[in-house]
């Protein structure tokens, strides 16, 4: 069946489907290639259920004989998803105001052992063990919602040592033994170097990360700046003329050192209550060797959240220096935006099924799914399947938390 069988057949979005493939998918050159994308783009957004070439050309108005074309589009067309990823960011930033970049990750429970990246790994939430997928996800933060544009694929198990495996499903050397956080360094980077995309701070939760302080240095030699929740325990240095090694948490039990701060909050019953914010009253280093000379010589300010309800305290370090403590906090609260994203990603838009065994298949359809998410949402496109919810369906893992902004 030809693509322009298969593009016929899609029934009419207005102009804004057209409008948005021409911008987000300008770097395809073959016609075929883009009526292909339009067809997987608009199959995404309509079918229900599993969101796989076939099902979606099934419960669609796609012709079945379209599953071939549409398999082929995503796992042997050999389109590059960078410039596709990078006009989606350009698109996003251009139609919001975004606030933030933060990163989520994704796990996509697998059987067998053949997909693209797949691993046993242990769930510190459960203590069990399971067979999966381990990715990570970018996001512009912007007010109450969060758009994925871009996507990683965390390779774990026997894959970084095994080259004939990765040759197999076409991985790029260069993938191999890269962490959570080389990603994450790599996502700050490319940011960086696109000058239409706005200059952003990045919100990460590093509270269950071995390195919170040489992920702080990293995103400081790029220039960056971070709104981070770490641990009580988080090693800091304060004090002007002779700095001290302290923790955020014993800093902040220093009473005539510290500021409050009263925020109110409503509650879901209609009542105004009040929340304390704590902030040290200067800033704070971070010691070596995670830290390095160039975080060491940066400062931070530091916030505590007291305890409330039962829960621990929390804190943070920033290097939003003149911002006020309210916005700092509602940049923080992007973290548990994107999970609610992710959810939504995994239940409406098929970004856990993905049934190829190529590291180019799972990259194209992901950005598909990101490529319909963003356009659902800046359009307000109807589609199926069911509502997201407010949650993610699953808590995540703990150890990959991490970096994801899993909420306390």
């Amino acid at each position: 069946m030809s693509s322009s069988e298969v593009s016929a057949a899609v029934p009419g979005e207005g102009a804004g489907m057209p409008s948005f493939m021409d911008e987000v998918f300008q770097a395809f050159q073959r016609s075929e290639q883009r009526r292909w994308a339009q067809a997987y783009l608009w199959a995404l957004l309509h079918a229900s259920g599993k969101k796989t070439p076939r099902s979606m050309a099934l419960a669609t108005s796609l012709p079945p004989a379209a599953a071939h074309g549409l398999h082929q589009f995503i796992n042997a067309s050999p389109w590059d998803w960078t410039p596709v990823r990078r006009r989606l960011a350009r698109r996003v930033a251009a139609s919001t105001t975004p606030h933030a970049w933060t990163v989520a990750e994704l796990i996509i429970p697998k059987r067998g052992e053949h997909s693209v990246g797949v691993h046993r790994r242990v769930d510190r939430t459960t203590g069990r063990t399971v067979n999966c997928q381990r990715a990570l996800g970018l996001f512009l933060v912007t007010g109450g919602h969060c758009y994925p544009v871009d996507w990683s694929l965390v390779l774990g198990g026997g894959w970084n040592a095994d080259r004939e495996r990765m040759r197999r499903a076409r991985i790029p050397a260069a993938e191999a033994g890269r962490t959570v956080v080389d990603h994450v360094f790599g996502y700050a980077a490319g940011a960086a170097a696109q000058p239409y995309l706005p200059r952003l701070p990045w919100v990460l939760d590093l509270t269950r990360c071995d390195d919170a302080a040489g992920v702080l240095a990293g995103l400081a030699r790029q220039g960056a700046d971070v709104v981070c929740e770490v641990t009580p325990d988080q090693p800091v240095l304060a004090g002007r003329h002779r700095p001290a090694a302290t923790t955020v948490r014993a800093l902040m039990e220093v009473r005539h050192a510290r500021q409050t701060h009263v925020l109110l909050r409503q509650a879901p019953d209609g009542r105004v209550r009040a929340v304390p914010v704590h902030t040290y009253a200067g800033t704070v280093g971070l010691p070596g060797p995670g830290g390095g000379d160039d975080a060491g010589a940066r400062p931070y300010r530091t916030l505590e959240r007291p305890d409330a309800e039962g829960r621990p305290a929390r804190y943070w370090l920033t290097t939003l220096m003149d911002h006020r403590v309210e916005e700092v906090l509602r940049l923080a609260r992007g973290h548990a935006t994107a999970l609610t994203a992710v959810a939504t990603l995994g239940r409406r838009f098929g970004v856990l099924d993905f049934e190829g065994r190529s590291f180019p298949g799972w990259h194209h359809h992901m950005t598909m799914a990101s490529a319909a998410y963003v356009y659902q949402r800046l359009t307000g496109a109807p589609g199926k399947g069911p509502a997201p919810p407010d949650a993610p369906a699953r808590a995540p893992d703990p150890q990959a938390a991490a970096l994801t902004g899993a909420p306390h």
